[in-house]
This record gives structure tokens, sequence and C-alpha cells, in this order.
């Protein structure tokens, strides 16, 4: 179950610059400052940090985005171009 409720999400309001509202396990939403509320992954490979985006909201939920962090940490340890991951992650959504 996602720890970031969709009346959570709903209710995020753009402040000046862009904050981060953390789910679990480096999935977190960012909130613009122009209202685009944009789901993202963190995590790291080799001890450095990578960034994946996986949407915006409302085209994915919160649920959805758990879906999406559950599948991109199965592609992640392949020895695959960090841009092919993406995109399979993608495809499998």
């Amino acid at each position: 179950m996602p720890s970031l409720s969709d009346t959570t999400v709903r209710g995020a309001k753009p402040r000046e610059r862009p904050y981060k509202l953390f789910d679990e396990r480096g999935l977190y939403l960012l909130v613009t400052p122009t209202g685009g509320r944009l789901w993202r992954l963190k995590y790291r490979v080799h001890g450095r940090e990578k960034l994946i985006s996986l949407g915006a909201y409302p085209a994915i939920n919160p649920l959805a985005s758990t879906r999406s962090r559950l599948m991109a940490q199965a592609v992640l340890p392949l020895p695959l171009p960090t841009s092919r991951r993406s995109r399979t992650v993608r495809a499998r959504n």
C-alpha cells in the first residue's frame, strides 16, 4: 500500500520552489511551482545516484506509481544503459 494517498497528492499545492513528497524506497512526487506533479524514482548504481521519471499525476496515480517502482526495481539490476531501462519500465506499464 502506498504511503502517499490520492488525497494527499491532490492536495499538494505549488510553492515558490519545487518540493518532494516522499513515498517509499526512493519513490517520490515532485511538485513544481507551476503545479505539475511528477513521479520520480531515485536509486543508486555503484554508489552514484540515478533518477528515473515514471510519469505525471493524474495519469499515474499513487498505486500505479508503486507498481512502476516495483517493476523498475526488477529491471534495474539488468546491465542495460539507463535510457533503455527507462523505456523498458514504461513499456511494461
